[in-house]
């Protein structure tokens, strides 16, 4: 069976190694002729726009899934006329965009920051109003690892955050003091069967993921039962299919939601070592209707993302009970 994957990278490289072992095939889109994915099947080099493109890398597959959600919206419907989409395009939409986003999360009875829309520059002082400061304006669309991000601390930062965001439509969120920011990773199949794993706490610096803990150490039931609860709520209301993440912040014993990620998730890496069925092996198992594994963890696990050098691997496999996975991404 061959599975089309919209994205190359480092998310894609490692579905591509877990569903191997399933006798599944791979062709991946990726802009970039070095990117990953390319080490575990064909790839397609050309945008995400790209007619061509898009109908070389989904001739002849199953299913078409993504790993990189900033995929534009109108051709993966274009795409889901003529084969299977998953998870569902409405999904991926619901994600590009934040504010719509946490109209969805609010629809849901759902828990968000304080947030106001800023459609212009004009809107910015009123939604600093309605908010209160501190806060961070944030692009509604195109924004990861702390990009097309500005926080606001007195009034008179919002021109320049106004300008740190290139002037495009956002929304204004007010910044939470948060004891921790936690993410919850769950799969639904094509049969609606749901399983979640345990939540994983995870260290952000400079807007990149640096650690994740799974699971989160100090867990109270009732948290867990919100982050379960809140994951199960999106699923079933998106007709999901596939993996899916929701990024949280834990606030004083209240789960707030921030972000869903339509996708494997890097907080998830993990689970490969660390749970009974990894999300990339689930995330396929779900979308080309396989039943899905089981998501208990495997004792404790961690895992240490490797910014801007790889320190000398012999090192870090005499760690006992370490794990390495290099995907050939060079430093920038």
């Amino acid at each position: 069976m061959l599975v089309a994957v919209l994205g190359g990278g480092q998310l894609g490289r490692m579905l591509g190694l877990a569903g191997i072992p399933l006798g599944l095939r791979f062709r991946f889109l990726d802009p970039s002729p070095e990117a990953p994915a390319a080490a575990v099947g064909e790839l397609v080099v050309g945008g995400f726009d790209d007619p061509g493109a898009l109908e070389g890398v989904a001739r002849g597959a199953e299913v078409v899934t993504y790993e990189f959600e900033n995929v534009p919206g109108a051709p993966v419907r274009g795409l889901a006329e003529r084969v299977p989409v998953l998870p569902p395009p409405g999904a991926l939409e619901a994600a590009q965009d934040r504010l719509a986003e946490k109209r969805l999360f609010e629809r849901l009875g759902i828990p968000v920051a304080p947030y106001a829309p800023v459609d212009g520059g004009a809107d910015l002082p009123g939604a600093i109003e309605a908010v209160g400061l501190p806060a961070v304006l944030k692009t509604r669309r195109l924004g990861y690892d702390g990009k097309g991000q500005a926080v606001l601390r007195v009034a008179a930062d919002a021109p320049r955050a106004w300008e740190a965001v290139g002037g495009a439509p956002s929304i204004l969120e007010a910044l939470v003091a948060f004891d921790r920011e936690l993410s919850v990773l769950a799969v639904r199949g094509r049969d609606g069967e749901v399983r979640v794993y345990p939540p994983v706490e995870n260290v952000h610096r400079e807007g990149i993921l640096r650690i994740s803990r799974a699971p989160a150490p100090g867990l109270g039931g009732a948290i867990r039962e919100a982050a379960s609860s809140y994951a199960h709520r999106v699923l079933e209301d998106l007709g999901y299919v596939g993996l899916l993440a929701i990024e949280l912040f834990e606030a004083g014993g209240v789960l707030l939601a921030n972000e869903i990620a339509p996708r494997v998730h890097n907080s998830g890496h993990w689970t490969i070592e660390g749970a009974a069925t990894s999300q990339f092996e689930n995330h396929l198992r779900a979308v080309v209707g396989l039943p899905l594994g089981g998501t208990e963890a495997r004792g404790h696990a961690a895992m240490v993302n490797l910014i801007g050098r790889v320190p000398d691997p012999s090192r870090l496999l005499a760690v006992p009970g370490a794990h390495l996975h290099l995907y050939g991404k060079a430093p920038r």
